[in-house]
């Protein structure tokens, strides 16, 4: 038997029969992208809403008459007519709720409800749910803004209470004092009178009265400094400078430029940011240095404190209780037209630049 002149032929089973052609399905529209579809011509302004269904009706229409016989082709037109201007109304209505949703959220908040918020329907035009989310934006804003104006208020109410019970307890914890000694020793000198203006009481009464009258002069500068309207800013921050160098060891300098006299408006301003300033610098900055400069370039005054200390982030501390006092610091420039600009980073010290413009009659 010749073995290589065999030839086999494949039998067929039912399982290995010549596999069919496989036919791929059409491919099939996501339903996601319908969705979206659907959710971008919703989101669409009114015009283009007005353009896309009136393209889509009328070209419906016109193929509908080239096919349908001739007599239906004015009921045709008419029909396509007809539904075009009920879309038509039916998109412009709901296309304008968001005026309907805006003019609500107005009539709320001028009733005293700052809480309220425009809500956009979902077929509303999207030009208007813009000028809605603005409106949001607005409110929120304000509703901030009175929330700090409030604080402030408290912050100013408490600041007064805590001040006038500071001068009260310096008043009676030590001028009190001191003049109740004084009273004494009169009152002594009163009962023997042979003996009574001995060098030694005459002594003490100065002491004490000389004492007194330091501590008096100590309260009237911090309430306001007489030298501000004496002698004008630079004088009065010499003043602060060197008190600040007695009372905290921390040397201070002050330098100026000062071309013309500054008025007497910017003067207090300026005076009482740098009061705050330096007073923030000594508490927390941890400064081994203090420098205060005043210059005047034409129509506006410029005052800069800087130090070495630590520093801050400025944003962070803005945004929190903490930031009160550069808050406060900034509205008082703001009545006469200035602005604060504080720069600082942590380890890289902070500079507080304060500029006001220096206007003919701009305060009056």
């Amino acid at each position: 038997m010749n073995i290589g002149s065999m030839t086999m032929t494949p039998t067929s089973t039912g399982s290995a029969s010549t596999p069919r052609d496989i036919v791929p399905e059409p491919p099939r529209a996501p339903a996601g992208f319908l969705r979206a579809l659907v959710r971008q011509f919703l989101s669409t302004p009114l015009v283009g809403k007005l353009i896309v269904a009136d393209l889509v009706i009328n070209v419906t229409a016109l193929v509908v008459v080239q096919r349908a016989p001739q007599e239906t082709s004015t009921e045709i037109l008419v029909g396509a007519f007809l539904v075009t201007l009920a879309l038509n109304g039916v998109l412009v209505y709901w296309a304008l709720l968001p005026l309907r949703a805006l003019e609500e959220t107005a009539r709320r908040v001028s009733k005293g409800n700052l809480g309220a918020r425009f809500t956009a329907p979902a077929l509303g035009d999207r030009n208007i749910a813009r000028i809605g989310a603005t409106l949001n934006d607005l409110l929120d804003g304000l509703t901030a803004d009175r929330a700090r104006v409030r604080t402030l208020a408290s912050q100013v109410i408490s600041a007064g209470d805590e001040e006038r019970a500071h001068i009260a307890r310096e008043l009676h914890d030590s001028t009190a004092q001191a003049l109740t000694a004084l009273e004494m020793i009169l009152a002594s000198a009163l009962r023997d009178p042979e003996h009574g203006a001995t060098p030694e009481r005459i002594r003490a009464m100065r002491e004490i009265t000389t004492q007194a009258l330091g501590e008096v002069r100590t309260l009237s500068h911090n309430v306001h400094p007489r030298v501000l309207d004496d002698l004008g800013l630079v004088a009065a921050l010499e003043q602060l400078a060197r008190r600040t160098r007695e009372q905290s060891r921390l040397p201070v300098w002050v330098s100026s430029d000062e071309r013309e006299s500054t008025p007497a408006p910017v003067a207090s301003v300026l005076y009482r940011v740098a009061q705050s300033a330096v007073s923030n610098a000594v508490r927390h900055a941890k400064a081994t240095e203090l420098h205060i400069s005043v210059r005047t370039e034409g129509q506006r005054a410029t005052m800069e404190i800087a130090d070495n200390g630590i520093g801050f982030d400025v944003t962070a501390a803005e945004s929190g209780r903490h930031g009160m006092g550069l808050f406060i610091m900034r509205e008082r420039l703001g009545l006469v037209d200035g602005e604060l600009y504080v720069t600082s980073a942590p380890g890289r010290g902070t500079v507080v630049r304060a500029i006001v413009p220096m206007k003919e009659g701009l305060w009056t």
